[in-house]
């Protein structure tokens, strides 16, 4: 790439980044988090029966799942930006519809829906954004996209609960309007991407051409998940018993752990531009085990406040940080492409079981907590001990070429 060709996609790259932190905040941060302070009340106005409420909460993850799968077979019959503007304004759509619980049948579509809109966000936002960001500054830029996650995360844990004071349909058709709002002012802040190849489907990355690092990052990315489910599901609650069935301090966990959702991929970021992604994965890696077993063993509200930041810095601070060591590991871009999208399916994947997992040992051991941190704990120790020792190997570029 030529110097007169770099400048107009440094130029680029603030635009760009801020309709890849919209598209995260819509199709994820409050597709998926805003709901869950929204099941109380969806259950207490009687809008449906409270085991049907927790299984059409399942279809976001589910959606998720279908989306990484077919995200990048969408990019392949339009361009990705225009892939990721619909499918902003179907999360957009999926908000305002689920404001009519009108059954239990169209809420699951819906709120499956959605869960396909973030799944493809996941999958296509970062290529097409990263591509017009300076090499050097990827992982700061790749942190600021995923910054809308947790910003999402923080926006159910404040927002919601004031707007809930109104009506819970308003609530519904609130954050409708702000996803509405961010697609529409985010819609001409994306890059052209008219002209750039087509998009390659997953089998593009032969098995003989992903070399064991890249293996062991696939296998840590799903371990992650394993790792950072159980607090996600059972924060507020542990909390609260924790507190003394202090149901408010278990709000206020949750906010915090929406604060540590958006500096954790800033910070993240600036740590594997600093020092390299594997580096910063270990590191990262190694807090989280820390942090995990002294959240199961701690019961001082402020301490457990302390360990939320912590902890709710990891779920969305690993992704930047995972992605950052596809582009290490993968010099191709088509190639990298494709393994990003499948280090995203590898997740949603780990995720789904680990969320099945967690409920049944939380139901098995009568309402226990500490033991799904146990084993979210061993799944991150052995994310870690994958990549104790060795030296990087690099993919080789398909085609015989190397990306720019």
């Amino acid at each position: 790439m030529s110097h007169t060709q770099a400048l107009p996609s440094a130029a680029r790259s603030g635009p760009a980044i801020f309709a890849g932190l919209a598209a995260s905040l819509v199709g994820i941060g409050l597709a998926r988090f805003a709901y869950t302070p929204l099941l109380p009340p969806m259950i207490h106005e009687h809008w449906f029966p409270a085991s049907q409420v927790a299984f059409l909460g399942a279809a976001n993850l589910a959606g998720y799942l279908v989306g990484a799968l077919s995200g990048r077979a969408m990019a392949r019959f339009a361009t990705p930006v225009a892939v990721l503007r619909w499918m902003m304004l179907l999360a957009s759509v999926a908000f305002f519809a689920c404001a009519f619980p009108i059954s239990e049948a169209w809420f699951f579509v819906w709120r499956l829906i959605s869960g396909v809109a973030g799944g493809v966000i996941m999958v296509l936002v970062s290529s097409v954004v990263l591509h017009h960001v300076p090499p050097a500054k990827r992982g700061l830029a790749s942190g600021a996209i995923f910054f809308g996650i947790g910003a999402g995360v923080a926006i159910s844990g404040t927002l919601v609960p004031v707007v809930l004071a109104v009506s819970l349909r308003d609530t519904w058709l609130v954050l409708g309007a702000l996803s509405l709002l961010l697609t529409v002012a985010s819609w001409g802040a994306w890059p052209a991407t008219a002209g750039d190849p087509p998009v390659p489907s997953l089998s593009s990355l032969q098995r003989r051409r992903m070399p064991w690092p890249v293996k062991v990052l696939l296998a840590q990315y799903g371990l992650m998940a394993l790792g950072v489910v159980p607090v996600m599901m059972f924060m507020v609650d542990y909390v609260g018993h924790a507190a003394g069935h202090d149901s408010g301090l278990g709000g206020v966990a949750w906010v915090a752990y929406g604060v540590g959702a958006m500096l954790g991929p800033v910070l993240y970021g600036l740590a594997s531009d600093r020092w390299g992604a594997r580096s910063a994965i270990r590191a990262a890696l190694a807090l989280q085990v820390l942090a995990v077993l002294a959240f199961s063993l701690d019961h001082q509200p402020a301490s457990l406040i302390a360990l939320a930041v912590a902890l709710g810095s990891f779920p969305v601070g690993v992704v930047p940080l995972a992605l950052n060591r596809v582009h290490e590991l993968v010099p191709d871009a088509h190639a990298r492409q494709a393994m990003w999208s499948r280090a995203t399916v590898s997740f949603a994947l780990a995720q789904a079981v680990g969320g099945y997992l967690y409920s049944a040992v939380y139901a098995l051991s009568g309402g226990q907590h500490q033991l799904s941190f146990w084993i979210a704990a061993v799944a991150l120790v052995v994310a870690l001990a994958l990549d104790a020792r060795g030296q990087d190997q690099v993919a080789q570029p398909l085609h015989g070429r190397a990306a720019t």
